[in-house]
């Protein structure tokens, strides 16, 4: 008698969406980015909203298939994560290219005073 075959669990889908006024693309693609191996994400516009149609994975890399509401808080945990993360970089940007051009600038000079 062959051995009882594991069924395998059927892919479970969930649909987010966002008003594309006040999300930016650039952060659902790299919340969606983030979720490689737990799920996948197609985007897509719908008038003024971005669809996101979340598919979790059959076989995650990383523990169980999560829920369709675990997979739909952690896609909103990572779209906050990513639009924190666009705001610390608009807010410190004139920082980072004072701290790129001193780091460069002592690098042409220590050049110049080897040449």
């Amino acid at each position: 008698m062959p051995p009882a075959a594991n069924p395998t669990p059927s892919p479970i889908e969930v649909a987010v969406e966002f008003d594309s006024s006040i999300q930016s693309l650039s952060a659902l693609d790299a919340a969606t980015y983030r979720l490689i191996g737990t799920a996948t994400c197609r985007i897509d516009k719908a008038g003024d909203r971005y669809v996101c149609r979340l598919i979790s994975s059959v076989n995650p890399q990383k523990g169980a298939v999560l829920s369709p509401d675990e997979l739909k808080e952690r896609f909103l945990y990572l779209v906050a994560d990513e639009n924190l993360r666009a705001r610390v970089a608009e807010k410190t940007e004139g920082v980072r290219n004072v701290i790129l051009a001193l780091a460069f600038g002592a690098l042409a000079v220590d050049q110049n005073d080897a040449g």
